[in-house]
């Protein structure tokens, strides 16, 4: 039947584009009829092309984004490589510069790992010990500007504590500005909390003023001379009426510190 159809529909087509010159009731029957489903065709044809577009376009986008995302994550790690790089070179020009400063001294450079949080002492953890290094308990800590910061008690396989110059358990000879005569400096639990040192057995004949440098005496060998300590901040007479002390501000503040520097072996001139 529908073969049928087609054929009868066929017949009359071919008559009516031979008798109407192509154009015929049959003709604008037919155009009228397929019109609508030509206009819905057409619009679904324009709705699917731009579907297609849409995700052409998303998928392009996500392939640039993720290009971006790789280009970032190179970039990210070269900065990173170049910090790096640029700390290191910046600590071997600080070392190189120690060295060629204070050739008289042995030293094996140290990074600060943390702080001791107790209030009883004051005192840090390095990243050097017997299996990454040569220093030994007592070794003298200092700046890369010769600053006297404390003295490694605790060696372990590769952290040491050192106890700085406020902590109650240290002590040193020390002059006081450019004279030879000596005084005694040590911790003290009172002034400890407040960052002061004790400069204690000061003769009773021995010039003090305020301001005056405080430095080591090297006497007793365990550290070299003249290594900087702080300045005097003000003088007391004792308690008892005998005999003077004067308290003593560091030169470094101990908080800001990252790096230092172990003294594993110095030499000392014959005048000293």
């Amino acid at each position: 039947m529908i073969a049928a159809v087609a054929v009868g529909f066929a017949i009359v087509a071919f008559f009516s584009v031979n008798f109407f010159d192509g154009v015929g009731p049959v003709t604008n029957l037919g155009n009228a009829v397929t019109r609508p489903v030509r206009t819905l065709a057409s619009n679904v044809t324009g709705v699917f092309e731009r579907i297609y577009a849409s995700v052409y376009r998303y998928d392009d986008l996500m392939a640039r984004y993720e290009q971006l995302i790789a280009e970032n994550t190179r970039l990210r790690g070269d900065f990173r490589e170049s910090q790096e790089l640029a700390e290191q070179n910046a600590l071997l020009r600080l070392q190189l510069g120690f060295r060629e400063r204070n050739p008289e001294y042995d030293t094996e450079f140290a990074r600060v790992r943390g702080w001791s949080g107790s209030n009883w002492s004051s005192s840090f953890t390095i990243n050097r010990g017997y299996a990454n290094s040569i220093i030994e308990s007592g070794n003298a800590v200092i700046t890369e500007y010769g600053v006297l910061i404390g003295q490694v008690t605790d060696v372990g396989a590769t952290t040491s504590t050192v106890v700085t110059v406020l902590d109650t358990t240290f002590s040193a000879g020390a002059f006081i500005g450019e004279g030879d005569r000596t005084a005694t400096i040590r911790g003290d639990f009172n002034l400890m909390r407040n960052g002061l040192l004790l400069l204690d057995h000061i003769d009773d004949d021995q010039i003090v003023r305020v301001g005056d440098a405080i430095v080591t005496s090297g006497y007793g060998g365990r550290f070299p001379p003249r290594l900087s300590i702080g300045e005097v901040v003000e003088l007391h007479v004792h308690p008892t009426g005998i005999g003077r002390f004067a308290t003593v501000r560091p030169t470094r503040v101990f908080d800001a510190l990252t790096e230092v520097f172990v003294i594993t072996a110095f030499e000392v001139d014959d005048e000293e």
